[in-house]
């Protein structure tokens, strides 16, 4: 990395307990996420994809702390987070924010859209209520939505126009860095794009830092700089957008880019069909996730292999399984001695 990161995780873990039995105790855990390392810089977007089910949203939760991790770290701006109390944590809550999946649940339906762009500031103690009308004011033409939108409920407004809203929430307090869990996948098509162009515009405009949450690559192609692919609670391959497009080298990612459907329907493109069924996060196996469920000759060897992501190439990285890349990018990994990421 040339430049300090603004986000940095490192072997982050969230495990659910499970509980069972007649008198109900601890008996196992979801493994939701399962020692994920990243990191995000200044103004950049890292796409996050993958299937749903396999921890994106529990991650994307766990950056920004509305849940606890079971253990690693992650620094915003050089501070650790991932174990301060909800007291500490609130002066630094003004730097990251969310966008949730849908609006419809993440929006009070009992308080106006006003209130509801207001609170952050009253939570803050930011502002008069002048000056607190005049920032919403703001916020909603920054949107798209006129100033008397704010006086209206979020249930009087279509699913574009709360999505509108919940980025302007998410934007109040100029955050450094928006968490966007599948901000446009409970959207019409129609609408989805102009959403990604008003975050792009947002961007441009403040110097954002996204982490882009969605489980359709296609629809994180033109907004990512770098894309992550995650399978149960593990990335599999991290690169850059231009790469994982061109060059993908994990048999996940190939099978997550072949059921993109193509514009041009003269254009054939082979579906890989994935077969099987996605482990439990309850009981992982031992060796691949992913080569247990595509039942793999060589899953065998896979079981206690360390199966972290290792770089293959300049900046881009793939976890080094037996199971999922080739015999030759496997042998290259193994020479250069599974440099981690």
């Amino acid at each position: 990395m040339t430049a300090t990161p603004l986000l940095a995780v490192d072997h982050l873990r969230v495990h659910f307990p499970v509980r069972g039995g007649i008198l109900p105790r601890h008996s196992a855990a979801l493994r939701a996420v399962d020692g994920v390392a990243l990191h995000i810089q200044p103004g950049e977007t890292l796409g996050l994809v993958g299937e749903s089910g396999c921890g994106k949203s529990t991650l994307g939760k766990a950056i920004v702390r509305l849940l606890k991790p079971t253990s690693g770290s992650i620094r915003f701006d050089a501070t650790d987070i991932s174990t301060l109390s909800q007291r500490a944590l609130r002066p630094l809550r003004r730097n990251f924010q969310m966008i949730f999946q849908d609006p419809a649940e993440s929006l009070d339906p009992r308080m106006s859209v006003r209130a509801i762009l207001e609170e952050p500031f009253i939570i803050h103690g930011l502002g008069d209520r002048s000056s607190r009308r005049l920032e919403v004011n703001g916020l909603l033409d920054r949107v798209g939505l006129p100033a008397t939108a704010g006086e209206r409920y979020s249930f009087e407004f279509s699913g574009g126009q709360r999505q509108r809203i919940g980025i302007a929430r998410a934007l109040a307090l100029k955050p450094k860095l928006i968490v966007c869990d599948e901000p446009v996948s409970a959207l019409d098509v129609s609408v989805q794009s102009q959403i990604l162009n008003l975050l792009v515009e947002l961007q441009r405009d403040f110097g954002l830092a996204y982490l882009f949450i969605a489980h359709d690559l296609a629809v994180v192609k033109h907004v990512s700089d770098r894309v992550a692919v995650m399978y149960l609670g593990k990335l599999v391959e991290l690169a850059a957008a231009e790469t994982i497009y061109r060059d993908p080298r994990h048999a996940y990612t190939k099978a997550l880019l072949s059921a993109i459907p193509s514009p041009d329907p003269k254009l054939k493109r082979e579906k890989i069909l994935l077969e099987g069924d996605v482990p439990s996060p309850i009981d992982p196996p031992p060796g691949s996730a992913f080569g247990h469920r595509m039942g793999h000759p060589r899953y065998a060897e896979s079981i206690g292999a360390d199966l972290s992501l290792a770089q293959i190439a300049p900046d881009h990285w793939v976890a080094a399984d037996p199971c999922c890349i080739s015999d030759e990018d496997l042998a290259t990994l193994r020479r250069n001695g599974a440099s981690p990421c």
